[in-house]
């Protein structure tokens, strides 16, 4: 019998301002004003690195070794990119600067440049933002392509923000991204972030970072990685399709979901709080946004308290929340890892 492996903070260096709320919420100091994000449960590391990113647990194991040693009482199932994969990736984000304008290629291309069977399809669960802090996400007119290569060369942020699509965020509020869609976050939110377990972004606008064009590419070259660009307008009804507000009522008894339908092959989020119904038995990681309780499954129960991260293994079995605290729960998606072998869904 497995129970819940408590994951210490994981704070990850970054070439964008923030990370001021995720030292609050986890109860650490930060070492510099560039710590804007934290990897939760991660057997993956950023790229062109081998260790960033990595999980460790409290007795200084990597996560993915854990995995790796045991991979069925941690998933569950057979499949996956690895021994270790999970086929999830969850970070908190905390932006004290608007990021960049970005991309992330889909699984195709990632197959195909990048001996990679995921993309990176992600979703944004917002926790706390300023006022009038918006996200950005898909182009609101077709772009032509030619033209998109000179603005980035220019680094024209005005022209491509111009061209974007403007969404005003509240607590709550869950956006997905699909891969090659372009979007950036505005200086002062706070989110979840939910996504393919890989590190692929291709920048478009570097300038406002202390990132290079050098490194804005995926080392292959702008010419081979703009194809996984999108340059096609996101309508009024598909921008509405990728946002949910389920998340902005309280939180209840029930595993509530957080995102939208067209998420859940990729990955899945949900929030819950209290006294809950009972969860099936699958890999999750847990974040215990308040309050205090217990993880409760006929394996055993382990206490939790705000701020705590936990990587929950399969062999838990099914579990339910106890006590007073509000948990979020991300997931693999919805079939997962059989789902990783048709590419990305249409």
């Amino acid at each position: 019998m497995m129970k819940p492996v408590l994951l210490p903070p994981n704070p990850v260096q970054h070439f964008y301002l923030g990370g001021d709320r995720i030292a609050a919420l986890r109860g650490i100091v930060p070492e510099t004003d560039r710590q804007p994000e934290e990897w939760l449960g991660s057997t993956v590391s950023r790229f062109g690195s081998d260790t960033i990113g990595l999980a460790v647990a409290e007795d200084g194991s990597l996560l993915r070794d854990l995995v790796t040693a045991d991979r069925a009482a941690w998933v569950g199932a057979r499949g996956g990119r690895d021994a270790a994969d999970l086929g999830i990736l969850v970070k908190l984000l905390d932006a004290r600067q608007r990021l960049p304008v970005h991309v992330h290629p889909g699984r195709g291309f990632a197959s195909s440049h990048l001996d990679c069977p995921y993309g990176k399809t992600e979703a944004w669960y917002v926790l706390e933002t300023e006022a009038d802090c918006a996200v950005h996400v898909g182009w609101n007119q077709d772009v032509d392509r030619d033209e998109l290569d000179r603005r980035r060369d220019a680094q024209d942020s005005e022209w491509m923000l111009s061209r974007m699509n403007r969404v005003v965020v509240r607590p709550g509020m869950g956006v997905l991204v699909p891969a090659g869609t372009v979007h950036a976050i505005d200086g002062g939110i706070f989110v979840a972030e939910v996504q393919e377990p890989t590190d692929f972004s291709i920048l478009l606008e570097w300038s406002v970072t202390t990132s290079s064009r050098e490194e804005s590419h995926l080392d292959l070259g702008f010419d081979a990685v703009m194809p996984a660009v999108s340059t096609e307008r996101l309508d009024a009804d598909a921008l509405g399709a990728l946002i949910s507000t389920a998340g902005t009522a309280p939180a209840g008894p029930a595993f509530r979901a957080l995102l939208p339908d067209a998420a859940d092959p990729y990955f899945r989020l949900f929030d819950a709080a209290g006294e809950t119904v009972a969860r099936e038995a699958g890999f999750a990681v847990v974040l215990v946004r308040e309050g205090a309780g217990a993880l409760v499954s006929d394996a055993g129960s382990v206490e939790i308290e705000r701020g705590q991260v936990y990587a929950v293994p399969h062999a838990f079995g099914a579990w339910r929340l106890t006590g007073e605290a509000e948990v979020l729960v991300a997931a693999p998606g919805a079939g997962w890892p059989g789902t990783l072998r048709g590419g990305d869904v249409r």
